[in-house]
C-alpha cells in the first residue's frame, strides 16, 4: 500500500511539474511577444542648438617706471595684484578676455625699464593671467625694445601659460603661419594680431615674425588659412594715431577691409585714448580701447575702457551654423594714483570725486567719444 500511495504521489508531482513548465513557458512566449512591440526609439535631436561665449576686452599694459616700482617687493620681485583689486572680479566673469601687453615681458637679466625702451617684469603677465586674460596681443611699437633676446625670453615665458592664446610675436615664420585655434563651449576661435608701427625698430636679421606688421596681402593670406577652421576669428590692430581720440582714414579703410575678409571683431589699441566704436556689416569694431594701466599725465591718457561682447553660435540640423554677437557693453577705467604710487584701476562708477574731481563730466565726455560713429553703443552707467 505504502508503495502504491508514493507512486501515485510521484505521478502528481510530475503532472504538476510538466503544468508549471507548460505555465512558464506561456509567460515567457507572453514576455517575448510584448517586448517585441516595445519599439525603442532613440531621442531627437533638438535644433538649432545653441551655444554662447562671454568675451571682455582691455587696451595697453603700458608699464613705466613707476608703475613698476609700485608693485616691487625688494629683491628683484613684483606683485600688481593690489592694482587690479577693482577689475579682477569683473574680469573673472567672463570665458575669454582680451589685453594688449604693450611693453615686453623681456627678462629680469635685461634690468627693468620705462620709456622709450620698456622692459617690464614677468610678474605684470602673471597678474593678468591670473585675474582671468587668456588673449594676449603681443606686437606692438615696443616688441622690439630690447632685441631678440627679450623677444625669445617673452615668447619662452607666454609659451608656458596654458590655456592662454597669444598672437603677433612667433619663434619663426612657420610657427606665424600655423593657426592656432582653441575651443570653448563648443565655439572654435582664433585670434591673428598685426601692428602698423614698430618706432623705426628693425626686426633682428630680418626675422620679421618677432613683430608681426600689418599688410592688406599678409592679414588676407593669414584669414584664408584659418577661416575654414574656425567659427569665430578675432583681429587685433596696433594702430592709427596717439592721442587722437577719432579714428583715421586708414583706420577706417583696413576696418572695413578685414568686415570684408569675415573678421567678426577688430580689437583697436596704440592711441593710448579711447577711440568710438561701431559695427561695420557684421563686424564689431573697436578703434581704440585706449589704456588700461598706465602712467600717462592727463584724464584722456588715464581713462580706458572694459568692452565685453556675448558670442553666439547657432547650429541647425543641416549642421550648418551661425554665429552672432549679442549684450554689447562698455564700461569706462580709471587708471589712480597719488604721488606716482598707489596705484589703482577703478571703474568710472565706483569713482568719488576724491579719485577723480569731477569725474561725471569726463563719463558724459568720453561716453561721446564712444558713441561718436555710432551713438546706440550702450555704456554702463555711473549708478551700475
Amino acid at each position: 500500500m505504502r508503495r502504491i500511495i508514493k507512486n501515485i504521489l510521484l505521478i502528481f508531482l510530475a503532472i504538476d511539474t510538466v503544468t508549471t513548465n507548460v505555465y512558464i513557458a506561456k509567460i515567457k512566449t507572453s514576455v517575448k511577444e510584448d517586448v517585441a512591440e516595445i519599439k525603442i526609439e532613440t531621442p531627437k535631436e533638438i535644433y538649432p542648438k545653441n551655444y554662447k561665449l562671454s568675451l571682455i576686452m582691455t587696451g595697453d599694459a603700458l608699464i613705466h617706471t613707476t608703475v613698476y616700482g609700485d608693485a616691487h617687493l625688494g629683491n628683484n620681485n613684483y606683485d600688481f595684484t593690489k592694482q587690479m583689486t577693482y577689475i579682477s572680479p569683473i574680469i573673472q566673469n567672463y570665458d575669454l578676455a582680451f589685453y594688449n601687453q604693450e611693453t615686453i615681458i623681456g627678462g629680469k637679466d635685461l634690468g627693468m625699464s620705462s620709456y622709450p625702451l620698456f622692459n617690464s617684469p614677468d610678474e605684470i603677465g602673471d597678474c593678468m593671467v591670473n585675474m582671468g586674460f587668456n588673449l594676449v596681443n603681443l606686437t606692438s611699437n615696443h616688441t622690439l625694445d630690447k632685441g631678440e633676446r627679450g623677444i625669445l625670453h617673452s615668447l619662452n615665458y607666454w609659451k608656458q601659460k596654458e590655456g592662454v592664446l597669444t598672437a603677433g610675436s612667433y619663434e619663426s615664420e612657420e610657427d606665424r603661419i600655423t593657426p592656432r585655434i582653441m575651443e570653448k563651449n563648443n565655439i572654435k576661435y582664433t585670434l591673428l594680431a598685426y601692428t602698423t608701427s614698430t618706432n623705426g625698430l628693425y626686426h633682428p636679421d630680418g626675422k620679421n615674425y618677432y613683430a608681426v606688421t600689418y599688410s592688406d596681402q599678409k592679414v588676407k593670406e593669414d584669414i584664408e588659412r584659418v577661416k575654414d577652421q574656425v567659427d569665430v576669428i578675432l583681429v587685433s590692430m596696433h594702430w592709427g594715431n596717439e592721442y587722437w581720440h577719432s579714428a583715421s582714414d586708414e583706420q577706417k579703410r583696413v576696418a572695413r577691409y578685414l568686415s570684408d575678409l569675415g573678421v567678426d571683431i577688430v580689437i583697436g589699441t596704440h592711441p593710448h585714448v579711447l577711440q568710438p566704436i561701431e559695427y561695420i556689416g557684421n563686424t564689431l569694431v573697436i578703434y581704440s580701447l585706449g589704456n588700461f594701466i598706465s602712467a600717462q599725465i592727463g584724464v584722456e591718457r588715464l581713462t580706458g575702457a572694459l568692452v565685453s561682447v556675448d558670442i553666439n553660435k547657432t547650429v541647425e540640423e543641416d549642421q550648418t551654423s551661425n554665429i552672432t554677437l549679442n549684450n554689447l557693453n562698455t564700461e569706462l577705467i580709471y587708471t589712480y594714483y597719488r604721488n606716482w604710487s598707489n596705484y589703482k584701476v577703478i571703474p568710472y562708477r565706483m569713482l568719488t570725486d576724491n579719485e577723480l574731481y569731477n569725474y561725471k563730466t569726463y563719463y558724459d565726455k568720453f561716453s561721446n567719444i564712444i558713441r561718436k560713429y555710432d551713438n546706440t553703443i550702450p555704456i554702463v552707467s555711473l549708478e551700475g
